[in-house]
């Protein structure tokens, strides 16, 4: 009789139904949560890059052209708008995110191109940025992602000179 009545008894299933759900939530929760930022993270940096390749492309030609370097200060001011938004100074979008880590690189087509606003100078530049930043996570593992993932980006634009 006893023996019955203790194995009809569902006093305490809720309890361990919750115990072995309860850490497959924690991880869907942490996990997510942390996919979110890696996501909002990569937007950022894909943000930068494409800004920052927009600034390049609207320098004069004697700053970016085929046949000279990129002056300092304009490959600085170039990698200050792709990491921070801004000429000089503020908050990097992506935190750990150095100019460092951007580099600007000029390259001109094979075929010299002399027509519209390149028809005064030997050829079109193309600015191209690009950078890897490491991930920062926001719970270092208990999520999906951890702190070795980097968020890799590029993008290029034509110099227009204006």
């Amino acid at each position: 009789m006893m023996m019955r009545r203790i194995i009809k008894c569902d006093e305490g299933a809720a309890a361990a139904e919750m115990a072995l759900v309860l850490p497959f939530l924690i991880v869907m929760l942490f996990g997510g949560m942390e996919l979110s930022y890696y996501f909002y993270n990569e937007h950022q940096v894909m943000k930068g890059v494409r800004d920052g390749a927009r600034f390049a492309s609207r320098q004069p030609f004697t700053a970016i052209n085929c046949s000279t370097a990129i002056p300092g200060s304009v490959q600085t001011a170039i990698k200050e708008v792709t990491r921070t938004g801004q000429l000089s100074g503020g908050i990097a979008r992506v935190p750990g995110w150095t100019n460092a880590d951007v580099t600007v690189s000029v390259s001109c087509p094979a075929t010299a191109v002399t027509m519209g606003i390149y028809r005064d100078e030997p050829n079109a530049p193309r600015v191209k940025i690009v950078t890897t930043v490491d991930y920062q996570s926001l719970f270092d593992g208990i999520g999906v992602i951890d702190s070795t993932y980097t968020i890799n980006a590029e993008q290029q634009a034509a110099v227009m000179g204006i």
